[in-house]
């Protein structure tokens, strides 16, 4: 009796903890996309990646609306290194994939004023989580102007930085 009784429920178990696994899976698949987005968003908020890589965010007060986020800036920042532009962070992370982007943003020489230094002391855990956020925006947006060397003049408008 014991043994038929248990038999019956077999496939109810089965059944069970297939479901449960499949709710484990579908909440570290929300977690990846959710939690960790939410994240990376906090971490470009807070991080001071709008200052630089969104048109018009700090002339705005930082109110900028979040679709026009890290597409780049034809300000120019000059300095001995020559003149940088602020990349499309968008197109750039839309070419990658998020172990390259781990990889590139941790191995980063771009060029001063970019806080380089800040991507090696970041878990990979927060450079994933701003990977998916860039990702959840879409690519938009054009590139950035194109580093200019040392002496070489420009029309756009700059930050220069004391030779």
């Amino acid at each position: 009796m014991q043994k038929r009784m248990f038999g019956g429920l077999r496939p109810l178990l089965t059944m069970f903890g297939v479901i449960l696994a499949s709710m484990t899976a579908s909440s570290q698949a929300a977690d990846k996309t959710g939690a960790s987005v939410d994240r990376g968003r906090y971490i470009v908020k807070v991080g001071g990646c709008n200052d630089c890589h969104t048109p018009g965010f700090a002339q705005a007060n930082g109110q900028v609306d979040e679709r026009l986020w890290l597409t780049g800036d034809a300000v120019g920042w000059q300095g001995a290194w020559g003149t940088t532009f602020p990349i499309n962070v968008r197109r750039f992370a839309a070419g990658l994939t998020e172990d390259q982007w781990v990889q590139v943003t941790r191995s980063s020489q771009a060029k001063p004023p970019m806080p380089v230094w800040v991507f090696r002391d970041m878990t990979e855990g927060d450079l994933r989580s701003v990977y998916r956020f860039v990702r959840s925006l879409g690519a938009a947006g054009e590139h950035a102007p194109a580093y200019l060397p040392p002496g070489q003049a420009t029309k756009l408008p700059l930050v220069k930085f004391p030779q």
